[in-house]
């Protein structure tokens, strides 16, 4: 086609999941191109909590616990890499992570989750302890808990990044490694054409040997022309942040975070609220009110700042990992955890796509899975 321009791979989609899976593409040797909406899009980076998590994933499906795992296991040397290509740190820490209990309902509550979890993919999997409050003060020496904390679940495995960090050191990455980034171009359409496929951007077409969709909630809109299913669903969650303040909260949990310049990431909802990325006064009222119930000093912290942004979910909340059977070169790759997958996306999966084959491992994340009768 004249005037296009020609790559091995075309990623469309530069977020956390496309920028790493185009990352793990081009530092391999392919000649990658990553289309993206640029700072306008919906980047899920910015409502991400940064926490590279394992404890709480795989319920219901183990072999996402082990891909979760998989994923954690390869974060350390990952975040070494970009720091070392690019000069910038994500910031990675993993020193574990909590999971607090409210009351002692919310204390067996968790010990039934942990057990479950155990059940299905391992104990080797998760490591998990559930820690009486005895042994949660000793573990977080100076934080002062409130009365209705009983414990929490230490997960060895669980830790955190900067999400805004990562995503800036994958752009610089892909740079490093020859890439092509065209902020500004997001594919208006995708289609094959015989010897690959084409995408039209507003910069021109552009065509690669080899396609792969990661553009978030943009994605079920190409996917059809490829031969390629895309089932998700928008879920909004609410974060806030507070000032700078000295260190006080050593190790991360899914609600409450210090980050490494000191602010205190406080969240996060979980509502059904279509495309709407506003924030409410209820939403912020039950993150603060949660916040305060685990830890009463931080009734003196002040917020200075709250945001909302939309979730990328399958219907039953696990990736989707799509290969075309009308058109192979073709792929698909949906999931939430951008930040905890990002090593995993950077390696197996990059390295599947080279391979022209995904591996029996991603099998459980194909979208035939929703055509299984449910159980009533």
């Amino acid at each position: 086609m004249a005037g296009a321009e020609h790559h091995d791979i075309a990623v469309v989609g530069g977020g956390m999941v496309g920028s790493a899976i185009a990352y793990g593409l081009a530092r391999r040797g392919a000649r990658v191109v990553v289309l993206d909406q640029g700072d306008g899009a919906l980047r899920s980076a910015r409502v991400n909590f940064g926490l590279v998590w394992v404890q709480s994933k795989g319920d219901g499906m183990p072999a996402y616990a082990r891909w979760t795992r998989r994923s954690a296991d390869l974060w350390g040397a990952f975040a070494a890499e970009l720091a070392e290509a690019t000069g910038i740190s994500p910031e990675h820490e993993r020193r574990g992570g909590l999971a607090y209990c409210l009351g002692e309902e919310g204390f067996e509550a968790r010990r039934t989750t942990i057990l479950r979890l155990h059940n299905q993919a391992g104990p080797e999997v998760y490591g998990l302890e559930l820690l009486e409050r005895a042994a949660l003060e000793r573990l977080m020496p100076g934080v002062r808990f409130g009365p209705e904390v009983t414990g929490a679940a230490f997960c060895p495995h669980d830790g955190c990044a900067n999400p805004l960090r990562l995503l800036r050191a994958l752009h610089a990455a892909l740079r490093r490694h020859g890439a092509a980034y065209r902020p500004d171009a997001p594919a208006r359409a995708v289609r094959p054409d015989g010897e690959g496929f084409t995408a039209d951007t507003p910069a021109g077409p552009i065509r690669a040997a080899k396609l792969v969709l990661a553009a978030g909630h943009g994605t079920p809109a190409l996917a059809g022309a490829l031969g390629l299913r895309a089932p998700l669903r928008a879920e909004r969650g609410q974060v806030m942040v507070t000032e700078r303040v000295q260190p006080c909260i050593p190790l991360p949990a899914n609600g409450i975070r210090q980050t490494a310049d000191g602010t205190i990431l406080l969240g996060t909802t979980h509502e059904d609220a279509g495309m709407d990325t506003g924030t409410t006064l209820a939403g912020e009222a039950a993150i603060a009110a949660n916040a305060v119930r685990v830890m009463p000093g931080l009734a003196r912290a002040r917020v200075v700042r709250a945001w909302a942004g939309l979730r990328v979910l399958s219907p039953d909340g696990f990736p989707v990992y799509h290969r075309s059977a009308r058109f192979p070169g073709a792929y698909a790759a949906i999931c939430h955890s951008g930040v905890t997958l990002a090593a995993v996306h950077a390696n197996d999966l990059a390295e599947a796509i080279l391979a022209e084959r995904l591996p029996d491992t991603l099998r459980p994340f194909a979208p035939e899975r929703f055509d299984v009768p449910q159980a009533a």
